[in-house]
């Protein structure tokens, strides 16, 4: 399982390589239907549903975990006070919510 996973994740590194330093959601729809024979309508929705579902599990505070793949999480950011850079004046910052990766094992082996 591991290993069909690698080998999916060397694919798609190699496709964007080709593509540019940067893969932008057309260009992993195009790799999607590259890799797959799927429709471009249905990998649109195959990468819109990812994404819907990744953002709704992280609202309800929930991680995500693709094994092999990487761990979407909630990190919570405490208030802090900073300084404005223009006039040296204190500001509040409120403490927050910020989503975060962290990349699995495979992952990581892949882009090495």
């Amino acid at each position: 399982m591991l290993h069909s996973i690698g080998q999916q994740i060397n694919k798609w590194y190699f496709l964007s390589i080709e593509l540019g330093d940067k893969m932008n959601k057309s260009e992993l729809v195009n790799a999607i239907v590259a890799s797959t024979g799927l429709t471009k309508a249905t990998a649109t929705r195959a990468v819109d549903a990812t994404t819907a579902t990744i953002t709704n599990a992280l609202k309800k505070g929930e991680a995500v975990t693709l094994v092999g793949f990487g761990t979407f999480k909630l990190t919570h950011r405490a208030a802090r006070t900073a300084r404005n850079p223009r006039t040296g004046q204190e500001i509040k910052i409120a403490a927050r919510k910020a989503p975060s990766f962290s990349a699995g094992k495979t992952l990581k082996i892949a882009v090495n």
